[in-house]
């Protein structure tokens, strides 16, 4: 099938048709939601905790958390554990943290279902980790940028993703497909300014309005974490350890 990026050892395709489409076809899926679902999972991973991704914010987390004896992450505005990166940074080694996030819990959720592939999340601040563990593992990895939702409920393709994507297909080495080697070029193009970019694109703007500028301090932060966050028996833990 034409869009199946047949032939090549690093496919990239965005949201949840991509996983639905090509993760069958793949070892590995990396989940890239840079703002902020794959950067909370880096720094509660990198501080010894486990990440439990969820799909919905509703009544569901909380019962979920306590099925599994899970903190549940809140609100950003109420304080305490949230989608807040700098919200996980006194996380204690051996804590359990449900995360729900409607973007990158809800792929972590379908490339599950799609079966076989391991899953994994990466950010821009651990994706030369990620990309170097996989390297010496699998032949075919399918890197998801997840991007976000216009109000109307379609995609909305995200640059934040799109760099985290190509930095994680820098690293890779692998074979990339045209769509891969595209979001590596952006990646080059732009690693320099990573901050910078991050502040002003869309979902930054937003970030800071809503003032979580340290959010963004954070997810700008390239290759700064040797966490590898691999999805088991449902909550992230670091491969590398």
């Amino acid at each position: 099938m034409f869009g199946e990026q047949t032939g090549f050892g690093v496919r990239l395709e965005w949201g949840e048709a991509g996983v639905r489409h090509l993760a069958p076809l793949a070892d590995a899926v990396v989940i890239v939601d840079v703002l902020s679902f794959s950067t909370c999972v880096d720094v509660g991973v990198s501080r010894g905790a486990a990440v439990l991704p969820f799909r919905w914010r509703d009544a569901r987390a909380a019962a979920f958390a306590a099925e599994r004896g899970a903190w549940l992450a809140g609100e950003r505005s109420v304080g305490g554990p949230s989608l807040s990166p700098a919200s996980l940074l006194s996380l204690a080694p051996g804590s359990r943290l449900v995360l729900p996030s409607p973007n990158g819990g809800t792929l972590c959720a379908l490339a599950q279902e799609a079966g076989g592939a391991a899953v994994f999340a990466a950010c821009l601040r651990n994706a030369a980790a990620v990309g170097a563990w996989l390297r010496e593992r699998c032949s075919r990895v399918l890197v998801v940028p997840a991007g976000e939702r216009w109000p109307d409920g379609t995609l909305r393709p995200a640059l934040e993703d799109l760099l985290g994507a190509g930095a994680v297909v820098n690293a890779l080495g692998l074979s990339p497909s045209p769509e891969a080697e595209g979001a590596r070029a952006v990646f080059r193009a732009l690693r320099e300014r990573l901050p910078g970019v991050l502040a002003a694109c869309s979902s930054g703007t937003e970030l800071t309005e809503r003032g979580f500028p340290e959010d963004l301090t954070l997810a700008a932060e390239l290759n700064v974490s040797r966490s590898v966050p691999l999805l088991r028996g449902g909550a992230f833990v670091d491969a590398a350890h």
